[in-house]
């Protein structure tokens, strides 16, 4: 039998998937009408994600990494813009 974690921390990739595919197929579409119909399912789902999300977290089925240090932050950020530059 399947844990509750398994099943929220299976549950939470499988929406993370979605997600991601979402954000393939919305760009490509030309039809008007699909695109905002992928839209809406898009941002249902993330509502979804953000529920298991923070069920996760209080459950400790999931622990963030650590927040980034401002130093940290400023070095992506500099990295980021020397490269958009090229």
């Amino acid at each position: 039998m399947l844990s509750e974690k398994t099943m929220v921390v299976d549950a939470l990739n499988g929406v993370n998937g979605e997600l991601s595919r979402f954000g393939e197929m919305i760009p490509q579409t030309e039809n008007k009408e699909l695109k905002q119909c992928l839209k809406k399912i898009r941002n249902e789902c993330e509502m979804s994600q953000e529920k298991l999300f923070q069920t996760a977290r209080e459950k400790s089925y999931y622990v963030p990494a650590e927040m980034a240090s401002r130093k940290e932050i400023d070095h992506v950020k500099s990295v980021i813009t020397q490269l958009s530059m090229k």
